[in-house]
């Protein structure tokens, strides 16, 4: 299979310094908050590729550099070929773009409360003068609401009602590649699984490739073909959903998986995750879950592991295995 998007060596550095005289007064240092530290993955077309991790994990960052929301300050995105940040000619560069959508997490703000459903849809395609007779419509009875709901306003519709209009407006422009950003967190489990069920049938009708957002691990398993577990900006381990939930290598994700909820775990007992998350400003040297790691050595604290390969998994580990 061919990969849509390639992500090598991927890094974001934001600057969170005081202000200038601030730092002058106080004679502080310059301060810089690593979020996406040497991030590398592929992602095959018609696939869905799903990255996990606690909050502040890098997850949502890296969808916003892949879409170009976000610039990077280190290694490549490539989306089609095409090197977003690298290529010269705008006619490759806007091509490639078109390949993409997003779908955010918050479906209400991410719409114009102002502008009526069927202008929102077909924005995408009206800012690039494409025909948009009748494609709101189509679309709304595509993602399972009617037609006639293209002349009402965001605020007259359910949460989960909000992200299928969300949904169509991704698909107006007839993506290849759409990120979604948590799309599910901010529903009723009922309505989770209406939405999950609805973007699995038209990637499969629309041939359409997922990069899916998201911390429940429940939802990651039931619709990705491949995971990434992040942590602290950085990617831990990398497998399928059964081996990845069957047989966890890294011991980041044995913790995630351990504290995840289960039908049958009434009255179990699970020793909780130890340590807090460090200070990404700070982050600790080699390996930055040593400091909450069971199985953690002097190895650890000194160097960083680098991905390689255990029975079909990519485990950054140096004990794995």
């Amino acid at each position: 299979m061919n990969a849509i998007v390639s992500v090598n060596d991927l890094t974001r550095v934001f600057d969170v310094s005081k202000p200038w005289l601030n730092r002058v007064l106080e004679r502080l240092p310059k301060s810089n908050l690593t979020a996406v530290s040497e991030v590398s993955f592929n992602i095959e077309e018609n696939t869905v590729y799903s990255l996990v991790g606690e909050s502040g994990s890098g997850k949502s960052t890296i969808g916003k550099m892949v879409v170009g929301l976000l610039g990077n300050s280190a290694g490549d995105v490539e989306v089609s070929g095409v090197n977003l940040a690298r290529e010269s000619n705008a006619e490759t560069i806007a091509k490639a773009r078109d390949t993409i959508q997003m779908i955010f997490q918050d479906p209400y703000a991410s719409m114009n409360p102002r502008w009526r459903v069927k202008d929102i849809i077909c924005e995408p395609v009206a800012a690039k003068g494409g025909e948009t007779v009748g494609l709101a419509e189509g679309l709304l009875e595509q993602v399972g609401l009617s037609a006639e709901d293209a002349s009402k306003f965001p605020h007259e519709f359910s949460g989960g009602q909000r992200q299928r209009i969300c949904i169509a407006r991704a698909l107006a422009s007839r993506p290849r590649l759409i990120v979604c950003d948590e799309p599910t967190s901010a529903l009723d489990v009922s309505v989770q699984a209406q939405v999950l069920n609805l973007m699995s049938d038209l990637k499969d009708d629309l041939g359409l490739t997922y990069l899916f957002i998201s911390h429940d691990l429940t939802v990651v398993r039931h619709i990705s073909d491949r995971i990434g577990v992040l942590y602290l900006g950085r990617l831990v381990e990398e497998a399928s959903p059964d081996d990845l939930f069957e047989a966890p290598k890294h011991p980041y994700t044995q913790m995630l998986i351990a504290a995840a909820p289960k039908m049958d775990g009434f009255g179990r007992e699970v020793e909780p995750p130890k340590g807090e998350i460090p200070d990404p400003i700070n982050p600790p040297s080699g390996c930055a879950f040593h400091p909450r790691c069971p199985a953690a050595t002097t190895l650890c604290a000194q160097f960083r592991p680098q991905m390689r390969t255990i029975s079909g998994s990519r485990v950054a580990c140096h004990h794995a295995g």
